[in-house]
């Protein structure tokens, strides 16, 4: 079956831009003309999009480092690349990038360079529903030292497999394999560790001990990881002991469970291995300085996670909505927000909204500790105590009910005759006249109605009540008031 030749990098910047045959009808012109030196449409400008072009080579090297020397951000998203050492080799003509998105190619395979290129210029990296195996993603983490951002969304994560130095002592095996070696380059470990799949698998002895020999990155300092099926806290911890500068962490469409710390989700596999409980970690403590943080759609259904949340030292912008909890709550969305700020006094933007104002924060904190004060107090969190501690145990809110009353008595008077009844104030005019077409035998669509106010009837008189749709009570009708029935000619 025919395939049609996927074009090289090289030759779609040239089908884009112009290159090659456009000084020739130039010259072939029967009109001079003034060519500058750099024709716009023979420059390759700084912004590089080639998305979508089928693209599965790099092309001729002079020709490519010839036209490709000033470009800072490059975007081949939805590509044919596969191989990370034909887009290494893109990037080594490109001295000057600093962005590159890689989104939706296919570059799950291993990154085996030899020599190995650094990148010393590249701060972003987008490798989004590439299905990059964390043992790659540890390889771009050494040749990319001034990596600031980060995206590995839709890869299909259910485990982080990748670690610091430092041993964190919530391996699911933490004996290490003796027939491993401590030498990284060894090619016997490199094939071993390339053997198992990163995205679903848990870890093995063997991986525990090439994996803890990842050093920490101090340069990234963005992280997204949407739509991945990570849903254990301590996969997220290991992000942060990674990337320990780390400031902002996208974890939304993640079916997180709870940021409950990883010893409080383990007694399984402390129970008897050893003869002492496990230390306690915190859930923010190695997100120091941690300041935006997206859980919106995990599977968060515990107020003890939101003051988790409010322990994380320096995080000022959060989103959680779509959470389970919020279904499990008796609370408008206004009340609910309101609860939030009042147990997150550090979060200065939540859900996307304003900056939280110091008169906002206040009224939630006083509604906060109203909301409690019917509570039995083994129900009331600490942030009750600490908050009444501030603004003194507050009196419950008067409830004064501003409806209209619902039913009232009316006069109702038609010719010489008049008879009080009972009126439902929340119907409409067409309603109510449908109902008197029985009292006084005269239909509906022949009927006129008149309100008369009995404390205005001197000053204002008779006003005609002529929108069929418009509900009583928007008459201010009041028990003793009449209306007059008349009829159409």
């Amino acid at each position: 079956m025919f395939q049609a030749k996927m074009p090289t990098l090289l030759e779609a910047l040239e089908e884009k831009y112009g290159f090659g045959g456009q000084r020739d009808k130039l010259d072939e012109a029967l009109v001079s003309i003034f060519v500058p030196k750099l024709p716009p449409r023979l420059s390759v400008p700084e912004l590089l999009i080639l998305n979508d072009c089928n693209i599965d080579k790099a092309g001729e090297p002079e020709d490519l480092r010839r036209k490709c020397c000033t470009v800072k951000e490059l975007d081949l998203a939805q590509n044919k690349l596969e191989n990370w050492e034909e887009v290494f080799g893109i990037l080594s003509h490109m001295p000057r990038v600093e962005f590159v998105n890689l989104s939706l190619n296919r570059l799950g395979g291993p990154i085996e360079l030899s020599p190995p290129c650094k990148m010393d210029r590249l701060r972003s990296l987008v490798l989004n529903n590439t299905k990059l195996e964390w043992y790659g993603v540890e390889t771009l983490l050494r040749l990319l030292p001034v990596l600031e951002e980060l995206h590995l969304s839709l890869n299909e994560y259910t485990h982080v497999l990748i670690d610091t130095i430092v041993d964190d002592g919530y391996e699911t095996e933490t004996t290490t394999d003796e027939s491993c070696c401590d030498d990284t380059t060894c090619q016997q470990c490199q094939q071993e560790e390339q053997t198992h799949s990163s995205r679903g698998q848990k870890r093995s002895a063997s991986e525990c001990s090439l994996y803890k020999k990842t050093e920490a990155h101090p340069g990234v300092k963005k992280l997204h990881l949407t739509g991945n099926h990570i849903s254990q806290w301590s996969e997220i911890c290991r992000v942060g002991r990674l990337f320990p500068n780390l400031e902002a962490l996208v974890l939304a469409d993640c079916p997180i469970k709870s940021l409950c710390p990883p010893e409080d989700n383990s007694d399984e596999e402390h129970s008897s291995s050893t003869s002492s409980p496990p230390t306690k970690t915190e859930s923010h403590e190695h997100f120091k300085n941690l300041t935006l943080l997206n859980l919106s759609n995990a599977k968060i259904d515990s107020w003890d996670d939101i003051d988790r949340l409010a322990r994380f030292p320096v995080l000022k912008n959060l989103r959680v909505q779509c959470w389970p909890l919020w279904d499990k709550c008796d609370s408008t969305e206004h009340e609910r927000r309101q609860l939030l700020i009042a147990r997150l006094p550090k979060i200065n933007i939540l859900n996307g909204g304003d900056v939280i104002g110091s008169v906002e924060r206040e009224d939630a904190e006083r509604s906060f500790i109203r909301y409690y004060l019917d509570k039995p107090e083994s129900d009331r969190p600490d942030r009750y105590f600490e908050l009444v501690a501030v603004h003194g145990k507050l009196d419950p809110l008067v409830n004064i009910d501003l409806r209209p009353e619902r039913r009232v008595k009316i006069t109702f008077t038609y010719g010489d005759t008049s008879e009080e009844r009972s009126v439902d104030v929340y119907r409409t005019v067409v309603d109510l006249k449908s109902r008197l077409e029985r009292i006084v035998g005269l239909p509906a669509s022949k009927m006129r109605l008149f309100y008369v106010d009995q404390d205005l009837r001197d000053l204002q008189g008779l006003e005609e009540m002529k929108y069929p749709h418009k509900r009583l009570y928007s008459y201010n009708i009041r028990s003793g008031d009449e209306i007059i029935i008349d009829q159409k000619h």
